[in-house]
């Protein structure tokens, strides 16, 4: 899924232990990015402005879970 733009509306429905793989993934896609933007290699630079944005996407849902505000899935209360 890394490969892809994530929505919320995609991460909601991903537990707390899928969301930090995506988050691992989508680290490592922005390290592997870094690196060719600094050796001239990368051809997309809004591909790393859009990982940029996933992880920000995915810290904020794992925070609201954490503070109340939304829940994860197959979570009743």
């Amino acid at each position: 899924m890394a490969a892809t733009k994530l929505t919320s509306e995609e991460l909601d429905k991903l537990d707390d232990v899928k969301l930090t793989d995506e988050l691992a993934k989508a680290k490592d896609e922005l390290f592997k990015l870094r690196f060719q933007s600094a050796t001239g290699q990368l051809e997309s630079h809004s591909r790393l402005r859009s990982v940029k944005k996933d992880i920000a996407r995915i810290y904020t849902i794992l925070r609201e879970r954490e503070l109340g505000i939304r829940q994860a899935p197959g979570s009743a209360e």
